[in-house]
């Protein structure tokens, strides 16, 4: 395997972590974002992430889990960022025009060596490829929320995508401590959201509709299926404002309703989930 240097686009919450876990596996790592605002917050996610780490990965303690916080280069250089990347993570907003437009940039910047690999969750590769100059080189990569317990790596590349390329990456995510889910030709959502977003769709639906709070309907999905957490605990997880830019760009009116229900009575008020301290729930 030849990638050795890696940069992840965008220092939100999943962008952060997949930071952190790459750093945390040895690897060097550059992460970007737009503003040096942004930069500060990325900078404060990896601090609490090394807490996490010393307390619940396995070799995270004896400094190791701080070192990897501040082994993280910080730039808001795209050029200076991907200079000498092997890999490119993107983990911008689930937006497709905005992952459009900077795989447009990092075509010109980027040397041809470079993979880039997409973290979107819902958006599929092929709708971007073109806009990459080099679809040969580029491919899926879908990290879940709390990397380093929930650690699946799903790899989907489009039609293009060299087979070699593909399975450089399959060994990254190894690499890294993932479990690389290999997944054979393109599926909106992957395997996990193709499971997962119709149920928190589902849920936010009998919420907004009125027929019961998202306490029961959790209550209900934990009781009845064994789960460890309902829909409304994972949305909270997640953070909203990626649900939010999924559902508001659906064509589906339905699906836009909530994406209005979800903006009025819970972004709109600042509970973005677990990061801000309030989602769904109140976090201590």
């Amino acid at each position: 395997m030849t990638i050795r240097k890696v940069t992840v686009l965008g220092t939100g919450v999943l962008g952060s972590q997949i930071a952190f876990q790459t750093a945390f596996s040895g690897f060097d790592v550059t992460a970007y974002d737009i503003t040096e605002e942004a930069l500060q917050a990325g900078r404060a996610r990896f601090e609490k992430l090394a807490a996490v780490y010393r307390t619940q990965v396995k070799g995270g303690g004896n400094g190791k889990a701080e070192q990897a916080a501040a082994a993280i280069t910080l730039t808001a250089d795209l050029a200076n960022a991907v200079r000498e990347a092997d890999l490119v993570i993107e983990a911008v907003p689930e937006v497709l025009s905005i992952k459009q437009q900077t795989y447009e940039k990092l075509a010109e910047l980027a040397p041809q060596k470079t993979i880039f690999a997409t973290n979107s969750s819902t958006l599929l590769p092929s709708a971007m490829k073109d806009f990459t100059g080099r679809p040969d080189r580029f491919l899926a990569l879908h990290f879940a929320n709390q990397i380093w317990h929930f650690n699946t790596a799903e790899v989907m590349g489009t039609t293009e995508t060299d087979p070699e390329v593909f399975h450089e990456v399959v060994d990254f995510a190894s690499a890294i401590g993932m479990v690389p889910i290999q997944i054979h030709k393109e599926k909106a959502g992957y395997v996990l959201n193709s499971l997962l977003v119709p149920l928190l769709n589902s849920a936010m639906a009998l919420a907004a509709g009125g027929y019961a709070d998202p306490e029961a309907i959790d209550q209900t999905w934990q009781i009845g299926t064994g789960a460890p957490a309902g829909p409304f605990h994972i949305l909270d997880v997640i953070g909203l404002t990626t649900p939010y830019n999924i559902l508001a760009n659906s064509d589906d009116e339905n699906v836009k309703q909530l994406a209005k229900w979800l903006k009025d009575n819970y972004i709109d008020k600042g509970k973005l989930g677990i990061a801000t301290g309030e989602g769904f729930y109140k976090y201590s």
